[in-house]
């Protein structure tokens, strides 16, 4: 997964000055000003920008938020082979005894491990996970909470989307590697079977995988080279999505130039390859400015003639979760709240969106797992 947004190097930086309306993201100092509670310290490990940079930037934000009090690293980009650092990197937050709070997004392969070395040695310390890719049992032991989008869910949604739009059939790329987690597996099955109920015809493109000889660039372009082959087999009213971050930008570049659809990206969001595939250069006064995006990329794709073509959720999912998740176990570890109550949860979501977020448990019956939909938008 994961792609650089290079327009939010500058616009991000700049997010602390910035307010927020109905359909913007919450920004760095929505709420709390760097150093007004004094205390403990905050654990965040991300990924780099090189990975998912809406990740990176939300780390970014809190630190403006909270200070000092934020300890933020990230893992290495690629993890899949050095899950030992993951393990260090995550240890290595827990070894400061002021740290009461550690918050990992994406929580990927290796966050397990780390969290239980945390517990050996630290078990006061509340954790939280952003998108876990391991087994879901293995997480509602390791996190204290755990939040992801509704990926079940969305394996209908997005196919309602797609067929709103016009579209007669998905094409679904992915790898072995993602199709091994259950949740993305899952997702897809139950794509197929919305596909057939709606009548769209669903096929399984296998990309190379990022993490696989060869790289992101060689997974970009198969994308780029894939998708016009795609149309011109199957017709202008295809639809395409991928579970991997870097495929988003020359996805949409090439749907934009190829035609086709894309109703929904792995990780929605405003700012997740449209900026970058449309070249959008954003001013230094609308940084931050998640409805001045929108209309941005509303605009660039109406004077491609593919108005209708496109759709995303209203803000950006990874830094909604990570900034909400962290803040409410702050907030936990202060006794203010309980990070165990669902309405508690859905409201500092709502919060940190801007906008109301449904939300659901994994597993009703155990586990601390949430999984939620913001509102979805087209362009």
């Amino acid at each position: 997964m994961f792609k650089r947004l290079t327009f939010l190097l500058a616009a991000l930086a700049l997010a602390a000055a910035m307010g927020c309306s109905s359909q913007q993201a919450r920004t760095a100092d929505s709420s709390r000003p760097a150093g007004q509670v004094a205390g403990f310290k905050i654990g965040i490990m991300t990924g780099t920008v090189s990975q998912n940079e809406e990740e990176f930037r939300a780390g970014q934000q809190l630190a403006a938020r909270y200070g000092d009090r934020i300890k933020h690293v990230t893992y290495p980009d690629n993890f899949m082979q050095e899950q030992e650092t993951v393990i260090a990197q995550l240890v290595g937050l827990a070894a400061d005894p002021a740290v009461k709070v550690i918050v990992v997004g994406q929580a990927i392969p290796g966050t397990i491990a780390g969290a239980r070395k945390i517990r050996e040695q630290r078990p006061d310390i509340l954790i939280g996970f952003v998108e876990p890719h391991e087994d879901p049992a293995m997480v509602n032991e390791a996190a204290d909470i755990a939040v992801q989008p509704d990926q079940l869910e969305r394996g209908r949604t997005i196919i309602a989307e797609a067929a709103a739009m016009g579209a007669k059939r998905l094409i679904h790329y992915s790898f072995p590697r993602h199709m091994s987690q259950e949740l993305l597996a899952r997702r897809r099955d139950i794509m197929k079977e919305a596909c057939a109920e709606k009548g769209l015809d669903f096929q399984f493109v296998t990309a190379p995988d990022p993490m696989a000889e060869g790289g992101l660039p060689a997974t970009q372009q198969f994308v780029l080279e894939d998708v016009p082959r795609e149309v011109k087999k199957y017709g202008p009213q295809t639809a395409f999505f991928s579970t991997n971050c870097g495929m988003q930008d020359p996805l949409i570049r090439s749907v934009l130039a190829n035609g086709g659809y894309v109703p929904e990206q792995c990780c929605p969001s405003p700012t997740h390859g449209y900026p970058t595939a449309l070249g959008i250069a954003v001013p230094p006064d609308k940084a931050g400015d998640i409805a001045y995006i929108n209309s941005e990329n509303r605009r660039i794709i109406a004077e491609h003639n593919m108005t209708g073509h496109f759709g995303t959720w209203i803000a950006p999912e990874s830094m909604v979760a990570i900034r909400a998740v962290t803040n409410l176990l702050v907030d936990a570890v202060e006794k203010k709240v309980d990070y165990k109550d669902q309405a508690t949860v859905q409201k500092y979501l709502a919060d940190e969106a801007g906008a109301a977020v449904k939300i659901s448990k994994y597993d009703e019956k155990q586990g601390n797992q949430y999984l939620f939909l913001l509102d979805h938008i087209v362009y």
